[in-house]
């Protein structure tokens, strides 16, 4: 096994191969990218409080504090151990199996085919480019999804949700009082289930459509501008159900006061800056085809880790540096 403790802004160069990564920070930012390099590397352009220990063993890269550990880790509520920064930017091969979690750190991961496993407190996480399977997990740090091809599970307390150009088999989301925006492209999921308490959902199909549809809400307004869809309740509970195409996917969508919003791309969009992105309004209570509102899509930039790093010597046995 190799160590560094890092205790100033460093670049490190890992020849030896690697497979999983596993980074544990709080507060500041880490960049994950991946690429078509055998190597990984590693740059902490700015740090602040205890050192962070760099450790490589039987293919594990672990970047983290020696006190924040990854078991409970949505959990870890030490005060004093928030007194810390860091900014930490890795390089690793793609198809490396990624574990990030942030106190109240940013976290922009992008560029990988492994699965990747993102866990935060305040937080918030970007995910680009990703196609392995992705869990999120947030007690109030916001998610943004773009261009995900694989799996997507997503978990939060009162973190946000958007999914921009989702494409993968399955987007799968669960909050208490979180949004959620979701906007599936043409060759998206053919499983869509998303859970609320009392936040807003907003779903944008491709046109033509192909899914079986159910959204609920015991309270809030419901807004549906897709044919072939039905709109059941005028007080209280609502409901939208309904077949689109041959009805292979299937859409769940269900609040309990939040209100929910279907949309539709137009037919033949295919540039993202010509999209029409949609948020279910609160005081919408309109049931009519047509109904929702509409408005543009954010863009997102993605910084990667800075080129060159110098090298730094591992071996076989133990070897300890400070830097």
């Amino acid at each position: 096994m190799s160590e560094w403790s890092v205790t100033e802004p460093s670049k490190l160069t890992f020849d030896e191969p690697v497979s999983d990564l596993h980074v544990r920070l709080v507060n500041g930012t880490v960049n994950v990218v991946g690429t078509d390099e055998g190597s990984a590397r590693l740059e902490i352009s700015e740090i602040e409080g205890p050192p962070l220990v760099v450790t490589q063993q039987d293919g594990v890269l672990t970047v983290a504090y020696e006190d924040l550990p990854w078991k409970g880790f949505l959990k870890w509520l030490d005060r004093k151990g928030w007194r810390r920064s860091a900014v930490v930017s890795l390089a690793v091969p793609a198809g490396t199996r990624v574990e990030v979690g942030v106190v109240g750190a940013a976290a922009v991961v992008s560029g990988l085919q492994g699965p990747a496993v993102v866990k935060g407190v305040t937080g918030d996480t970007t995910l680009v480019g990703l196609s392995g399977p992705v869990r999120a997990d947030t007690v109030s740090g916001s998610l943004e999804a773009q261009d995900v091809t694989g799996d997507l599970r997503f978990n939060s307390v009162s973190g946000d949700l958007t999914v921009v150009e989702g494409s993968g088999p399955s987007v799968r989301a669960d909050s208490v009082s979180g949004s959620m925006i979701v906007d599936l492209d043409p060759n998206g999921p053919t499983d869509v289930r998303l859970t609320s308490v009392s936040g807003e959902i907003a779903i944008r199909l491709p046109y033509p459509a192909d899914a079986e549809v159910e959204a609920n809400t015991a309270s809030g307004s419901v807004s549906n501008a897709l044919d072939g869809l039905r709109v059941h309740g005028q007080w209280g509970a609502h409901k939208i159900t309904g077949r689109l195409g041959a009805g292979t996917g299937k859409l769940r969508a269900t609040t309990v006061s939040g209100s929910i919003a279907l949309l539709r791309r137009p037919a033949g969009e295919d540039a993202p800056d010509e999209r029409e992105d949609v948020a279910p309004a609160a005081g919408d209570a309109s049931t009519a085809p047509g109904s929702g509102t509409q408005g543009g899509s954010g863009d997102n930039s993605v910084s990667g880790p800075a080129d060159d790093p110098t090298t730094a010597s591992a071996d076989g046995t133990t070897d300890k540096k400070v830097l």
